[in-house]
């Protein structure tokens, strides 16, 4: 049985994409369904900065083709400032913010940690231990939220699925065994990150499917992906899809609008949607 790749981009929301990826003169509410209808999965990023309110979450739903995927990208609240730490509430207010109003369209939640933070064995199983692991687990663990969250919580679950977890990491001491047993007991994936040499690209497999984020080949955050960079890629997801494993895979290089161009070209080439 093959996997399935999705392929998108980082965030949608980009001043230099308006006359370019989106045509002149397209609505800046009409960019999330003009994306969706080139990609099949988006990665939101807007939680990373603050908590995004459930009505913006129903939005997003409502606006993208039934057989969409969003991934979501983990507060940094938690991981920058708590650092991992004392998680307990930050997380429930997460998972309350509107997070599971997504519904079907859900998939994988990525935490991204910063360079400086350095791997520690008891803290990254402490915090991997307390993710859900189910959409029912995660309305849960919402319930517990604090005071911030009355009047402007979702914590209803209209079927119990599974919930997946996904870690970008970018210090080089989580290159070691011991992080990588850690992640696999958990069945966190361990993100594969191009970063154009600035952090360590790692590819380790730690759970039965992979994350791949794409920051750029040459420069960070700035550069394209020739065609036959975009070859090497589809070779190397050909063969995770023939292995049964499913694929997400996210363009963050979106500085010079390269994004949706590149992640619809190796769309193309590993025919994760017929554009």
């Amino acid at each position: 049985m093959t996997g399935t790749a999705r392929v998108g981009i980082s965030g949608w929301r980009y001043p230099p994409w308006r006359g370019d990826f989106y045509p002149r003169g397209l609505l800046q509410r009409d960019e999330l369904r003009y994306a969706s209808e080139h990609l099949d999965s988006i990665e939101i990023n807007g939680s990373f900065y603050s908590l995004q309110r459930p009505s913006s979450w129903e939005r997003w739903r409502e606006e993208t083709p039934d057989d969409f995927v969003f991934s979501v990208k983990g507060p940094r609240f938690i991981t920058h400032l708590l650092a991992l730490r004392n998680a307990g509430t930050a997380l429930a207010n997460f998972f309350a913010s509107g997070v599971l109003a997504l519904g079907p369209k859900l998939g994988p939640v990525i935490w991204q940690l910063p360079e400086r933070q350095q791997f520690d064995a008891e803290r990254l199983d402490a915090f991997l231990a307390s993710l859900p692991r189910t959409t029912s687990e995660a309305a849960a663990l919402a319930a517990a939220h604090d005071e911030r969250m009355e009047g402007r919580m979702f914590t209803a679950v209209d079927e119990d699925r599974r919930l997946r977890h996904a870690l970008e990491v970018r210090s080089p001491s989580f290159d070691t065994h011991a992080a990588f047993d850690i992640l696999r007991a958990h069945g966190v994936a361990l993100v594969l990150a191009d970063t154009a040499g600035r952090w360590p690209m790692l590819r380790e497999r730690t759970a039965g499917f992979d994350y791949l984020r794409l920051h750029g080949a040459d420069e960070l955050y700035v550069s394209g992906y020739t065609p036959e960079a975009l070859d090497r890629w589809a070779a190397e997801i050909g063969d995770s899809l023939a292995d049964g494993r499913d694929v997400f895979v996210y363009f963050d290089n979106d500085t010079k609008v390269r994004a949706p161009y590149d992640a619809m070209a190796l769309s193309q080439r590993i025919g994760a949607r017929a554009l």
